[in-house]
């Protein structure tokens, strides 16, 4: 074959390929007509719906829903509870993953199984879970009433119950990061005198911060917004063990509309808090990738 035919084949190799993948124009507008259509109907209208019912009396009945006291409550309870399980699950998903991708050993894949469980698991069942063993009937129940010790129907059945369904995050997104970024780094850093903490902190860590803060924002998304787990641990006790979803829930039960959409508002507000968070992560890691490359 002369050298001449290989970039005529190459070029009507590419004119093929570029007709195969090319659409219609009107195919083109109808996919993007329904995905907006989807997105209005079951994204835009309900965000609007919130904030309508939340502002249908005026801003001066939508703050007052905040300065009741089981909603201050509410709302205190569910940032103390992400406080404490996001830096937990923070370490937990840093130590897993840097195990997982850095090194081999047995039970790698039973470690992997078990971060996976709690999107596997119903929340609920995570809930009942922990009734069985911390409740007054469970396995530990006597011995934490006997010394007076509350688990359920308190704030560490609260926190324990959010760990578990936020603990998959930081780990599921730091694990393929570190997988496809290999070891050679940090065998180099160990060769040239570093320790294996200096090698984690200086070369391992800087490699995946955007990935970390990632999993970090998703962990905590999850954590103010989590329900069924929670509402099955927390006992509903107004101002006490309400996170502001179950205080949602009962102002609503009892006809308080507005204070419930306005307190769902906060939630909303929060969720697109953390949209925007995510988009700039994602945004500074593309731009990192293309200044290293």
């Amino acid at each position: 074959m002369s050298t001449l035919a290989l970039p005529i084949n190459n070029y009507t190799a590419k004119v093929a390929k570029s007709r195969a993948i090319a659409e219609p124009a009107w195919l083109r507008w109808l996919l993007i007509g329904a995905a907006l259509v989807f997105l209005g109907l079951f994204l835009f209208m309900p965000l609007a719906a919130v904030f309508t019912e939340a502002l249908r009396k005026g801003w001066r009945v939508y703050l007052a829903a905040f300065s009741e006291a089981d909603a201050l409550a509410a709302i205190k309870l569910t940032f103390t509870a992400a406080a404490i399980a996001v830096p937990l699950n923070l370490v937990f998903g840093v130590a897993a993953a840097w195990a997982i991708a850095k090194f081999d050993f047995k039970g790698k894949s039973v470690l992997l199984t078990l971060i996976d469980l709690p999107f596997a698991v119903s929340p609920v069942i995570a809930g009942l879970i922990y009734v069985l063993i911390f409740g007054l009937q469970g396995w530990f129940g006597g011995w934490l009433n006997d010394h007076d010790i509350k688990v359920i129907f308190a704030v560490p059945g609260i926190v324990l119950a959010t760990i578990f369904v936020t603990f998959p995050f930081v780990a599921r997104e730091l694990i393929p990061l570190m997988q496809a970024q290999g070891k050679d780094e940090e065998e180099a850093a160990i060769m040239l005198g570093a320790s294996g903490w200096q090698a984690f902190w200086r070369v391992t860590l800087p490699n995946v911060k955007w990935g970390l803060l990632y999993g970090v924002i998703l962990s905590n998304a999850r954590a103010m917004g989590e329900f069924g787990a929670v509402s099955v641990v927390s006992g509903h006790v107004r101002g006490l063990t309400n996170t502001l979803p179950l205080h949602v829930e009962i102002l609503y039960n009892e006809y308080n509309y507005v204070a419930a959409f306005a307190c769902a508002s906060l939630l909303a507000l929060l969720a697109l808090v953390t949209l925007a968070l995510k988009t700039l992560v994602e945004w500074q890691a593309a731009r990192a990738v293309v200044v290293t490359e």
